[in-house]
């Protein structure tokens, strides 16, 4: 099969593997298919077929045996330079699609996880032409032919990082190898293909994530929970306050138990109510023990019963096949008592509110403190292996340093135009986030404001600023 690496740089789902695709464009349903009656299948087809094109250089159309490797490479050149649109290039040389060989292998819908939702279709399409893709680095930063078995082995061992939908496609095409006439009613036999809910979510191995409705700070709607381990497992912040949500989460663990997984214990990454909010329901339903660093059970001690402390550099060790080794790292700067959980053997990191896959991280003093959430990226980044990073909201982050990296670049940008402000004369925090937060939408200055705070704190520490009785800030 040929897939492609996602750009690490990308904001959605970047560095992932997967395969070509993109969005429907409405000029697809111009595009002439053949051996179709359904006009909404006909431009999705159309579009897989441009988006293939665009992203591998491959033509899968009839009449594209006429055309030289180099007039197919100069067509993709004129369409990637919008010179011409795809319909006008399969008019101009009497191109077609035939919807017969693009057979139908699922529809998914994406998890809540995100307030982006994509209703994607999937083709199988046996590339018959006498082509080789070519994948221009821009959106992609590689493509290849693997055996499905050599793919699922590298995923199996933490080397890449999947979405569900791909993930089942591969799985797939491993098992039924030596049956390829299989591959259709194998590909849509699971609910999910057929636009049903995804609630089997694994990213990575090992590491299932369970999106459930919380009262969080938009744009996210909901905050992740995870079961991470093999045979034995921990839960990590069981979140929803909502009856409904509890419920749906142990029954997806009770799933799990009767695959014959077995749960050690809860913890929280945090003390934050959309972390916290199902823990005394799930420890009712598990009889395990919850446990967290010393600070947040002392901040939940009036609503959340912690069983037990855990400390910085704690090892949790989880019996399986492989044995998981989760370093638990405390990283204040969201919140004083926050945790991090690092697994040595593959570097992924359930991270919590350090880093989010949806969203901007508030750094709320006193509680938060932005030179301690500064330390803690960096010692992130000091890691001895990084892989791939698993936070509280939004979907997983294929590129851990990338990211981590782009956090520490843009919290530095704001803390100069922060300073900036200072220095031009902005002496209110009122009138700093005026100067300072120009690119963001004024209905979401109170939360700037108390990020301001944070950094300007940390700038007063520093003694790059000062503030007077009346708590107007000058430069220090």
């Amino acid at each position: 099969m040929f897939w492609v690496k996602r750009n690490p740089k990308l904001m959605f789902m970047g560095g992932f593997h997967s395969f070509p695709g993109g969005q429907l464009d409405p000029s697809d349903a111009a595009v002439p298919v053949v051996n179709s009656d359904d006009t909404e299948s006909a431009a999705m087809r159309a579009c897989a077929t441009r988006e293939f094109f665009e992203e591998a250089g491959v033509l899968l159309a009839r009449g594209a045996e006429a055309l030289s490797t180099e007039q197919i490479a100069s067509l993709r050149r004129v369409m990637m330079q919008k010179e011409k649109t795809f319909n006008q290039i399969f008019e101009d040389h009497r191109l077609e699609i035939d919807a017969s060989l693009l057979i139908p292998s699922g529809r998914w819908v994406t998890p809540p996880f995100a307030p982006r939702r994509f209703d994607t279709w999937f083709f199988l399409r046996w590339l018959e032409e006498d082509q080789e893709p070519q994948v221009i680095h821009g959106e992609l930063e590689s493509g290849e032919w693997i055996r499905p078995a050599d793919a699922l082995e590298r995923w199996n061992h933490g080397e890449i990082i999947m979405a569900p939908p791909t993930l089942h496609i591969i799985r797939t095409l491993a098992r039924f190898s030596d049956r390829v006439e299989e591959y259709p009613r194998a590909l849509t036999a699971v609910p999910e293909a057929q636009r049903g809910m995804v609630l089997r979510i694994e990213f990575f191995p090992g590491i299932f994530l369970f999106p459930v409705k919380t009262n969080t700070l938009p744009p996210a709607t909901h905050t992740n929970c995870y079961i991470v381990g093999d045979r034995e497992v921990i839960v990590i912040d069981p979140a929803s306050p909502f009856e409904e949500e509890q419920r749906e989460l142990a029954s997806f663990i009770d799933t799990l138990i009767a695959e014959g997984r077995r749960v050690k214990a809860i913890y929280l990454t945090h003390h934050h109510s959309d972390h916290t909010g199902g823990v005394d329901h799930l420890r009712a339903h598990l009889n395990v023990p919850v446990i967290a660093h010393e600070m947040t059970a002392e901040r939940v001690r009036h609503s959340v019963k912690v069983d037990q402390f855990v400390e910085d550099d704690t090892l949790i060790e989880l019996e399986g096949d492989p044995t998981w080794r989760l370093r638990v790292l405390h990283t204040p700067g969201h919140a004083r008592g926050h945790l991090c959980f690092y697994d040595e053997r593959t570097g992924a990191i359930i991270t919590g509110d350090l880093v989010v896959g949806i969203g901007t991280v508030v750094i709320d003093p006193p509680e938060g403190n932005m030179q301690q959430y500064f330390d803690s990226l960096r010692r992130l980044l000091a890691l001895p292996k990084l892989a791939s990073l698993f936070g509280a909201h939004g979907p997983a982050i294929g590129s851990a340093r990338h990211k981590i990296e782009e956090y520490i670049v843009h919290r530095s940008m704001r803390e100069d135009r922060i300073f900036d402000a200072v220095k031009a004369g902005a002496q209110t925090t009122t009138d700093i986030v005026a100067h300072a937060y120009t690119d963001v939408s004024p209905s979401l200055y109170w939360l700037a404001e108390r990020s301001t705070v944070a950094h300007l704190e940390k700038l007063e520490a520093e003694g790059k600023v000062m503030t007077d009785s009346a708590g107007r800030y000058t430069v220090g």
